[in-house]
């Protein structure tokens, strides 16, 4: 069974590359949404749990006058293009890919801590946002260990290698 997404007879594009494209854009919208909310001081509608306005009005929300939401949407763009770019081919982005998710995975569970924690409160928003910045490790993860038993022939093929 092949890891690839075949376009047409000559392009194929690895799978989980396109699955965290996916996923970056999911948590680039959430992060864009809450960004937006920030500057225009709307409140953010808490329907499944309560605590979205303490999480975000806390003194962790903002780094300086930046929303942490706002480098959050930095990290998914930077997330997706990689991911995007090691789909068509370019197989280092994976690796950078792979430490950007690292980071961004880190900073959830830290920012997870705080709200459960510290602040008291969970914020829905900022837990789709912590699913896909982890889920988007975990994405390279998997690819990292399936690759491991693959040996690359040939510059072409280490491509299909780490892009797997």
């Amino acid at each position: 069974m092949t890891d690839d997404v075949e376009i047409d007879d000559d392009v194929k594009m690895p799978r989980i590359p396109i699955a965290a494209s996916l996923v970056a854009l999911v948590g680039l919208a959430d992060s864009v949404y809450l960004t937006a909310s920030h500057y225009t001081a709307e409140p953010v509608p808490c329907s499944l749990i309560e605590g979205c306005e303490k999480v975000l009005n806390s003194e962790f929300a903002v780094i300086g006058d930046v929303p942490i939401a706002a480098l959050g949407a930095l990290a998914y763009f930077a997330a997706f293009s990689l991911a995007l770019l090691t789909a068509f081919h370019y197989p280092r982005t994976w690796q950078l890919f792979g430490l950007l998710t690292a980071a961004m995975a880190a900073a959830s569970l830290w920012l997870i801590y705080l709200q459960v924690f510290v602040i008291g409160a969970i914020c829905q928003f900022c837990m789709i946002s912590a699913l896909s910045s982890i889920t988007l490790f975990v994405l390279f993860a998997v690819s990292y260990f399936l690759s491991r038993g693959k040996k690359p022939v040939s510059a072409e093929s280490d491509e299909t290698a780490v892009a797997n």
